[in-house]
């Protein structure tokens, strides 16, 4: 397994059989670990497979390397914004092509990175059980306790949410973590519509459980129509979340709420919930028929007995 994105590889790995051996070859984002010294890491590693995460320099590096059968994972932005990027794009598109398998791990980028690979398959993102779970909904007499999850990216669409919630601040107590490339202009955003966030110190990944089972209402990304890991996390947690759920994906069948992706929409999405425990209850149907984690390494596995199996 070769870098990761949204802990996807990790929770691969953590629940594959215990005969399987496993090698997680990670880097951080300094100059010197993500460009020499993982092609270092990578050079030395054996390996029937060889599994990389974001269709970038690590895949890139792993296939020139001469590492194959080599597996590219999409997981959005690669797709999205890299494949149009002046100084990205020939990579993205040598990894497309170069790949033995390709993968994207949300539906809205498949026919992206089927423009290039016809054998392109969507592989939903795993959720951790052991680490996201559900609790009990806290009952209080205060305003509704939302969270903002997602990072601070006007990609994402936080712009979006915070002129919702300024809509709503007399009925709404929003919190939001401090992180993200437009963190400090979302908050200045806030203080111009005079609505009060609560900012929150960045966890662990284990530990931001703490922060879901806190909020009685969970936001996402409102841009690309997909959900993301924050989406089914607080989901798991037992917690509603909003995003923008994009009627075009035939994935979301089951999900309800589809494409709210205005702050109008987030308003009245908001005001029209009726029973918190109720979205939540269809939400979570969804995430345990489509993002269990046991079926999704089934399915891994499988692929990795394919392509073993090529000559």
């Amino acid at each position: 397994m070769i870098n990761d994105c949204a802990f996807v590889g990790e929770t691969l790995l953590k629940y594959f059989p215990p005969d399987i051996e496993k090698h997680h070859i990670k880097r951080s984002r300094g100059v010197w670990s993500k460009t020499f010294g993982i092609a270092y890491n990578i050079m030395r590693s054996k390996a029937d497979v060889y599994h990389a995460h974001y269709l970038l320099q690590d895949c890139y590096i792993t296939e020139r390397l001469g590492k194959h059968p080599l597996i590219g994972h999409a997981h959005g932005s690669d797709l999205r914004v890299s494949l149009r990027h002046s100084a990205w794009k020939r990579i993205v598109r040598h990894n497309l092509k170069h790949c033995d398998k390709v993968l994207v791990s949300t539906p809205d980028v498949l026919g992206l990175a089927r423009a290039f690979r016809a054998d392109a398959d969507y592989l939903p993102n795993p959720v951790d059980t052991n680490i996201f779970y559900p609790k009990p909904l806290v009952a209080h007499d205060g305003k509704m306790r939302v969270l903002i999850a997602s990072s601070a990216w006007i990609a994402k669409g936080t712009d979006i949410i915070i002129h919702a919630l300024g809509e709503l601040r007399d009925k709404v107590e929003a919190s939001m973590i401090t992180y993200g490339v437009d963190y400090a202009q979302m908050l200045a955003l806030a203080r111009s519509l005079n609505l009060q966030i609560n900012t929150l110190p960045r966890l662990t990944h284990d530990n931001i459980r703490e922060y879901y089972w806190n909020a009685d209402l969970i936001l996402d990304q409102f841009r690309c129509g997909a959900v993301g890991n924050v989406f089914l996390e607080a989901i798991a947690c037992g917690r509603p979340a909003i995003g923008y759920v994009s009627s075009e994906y035939p994935e979301y069948e089951k999900l309800p709420l589809k494409d709210i992706n205005s702050s109008e929409k987030i308003v009245k999405a908001i005001e029209n919930v009726k029973d918190l425990t109720d979205l939540w209850k269809t939400q979570y149907d969804y995430l345990k028929a489509e993002h269990d984690v046991n079926a999704i390494v089934k399915k891994t596995l499988e692929l990795y007995e394919e392509l073993c199996s090529i000559e």
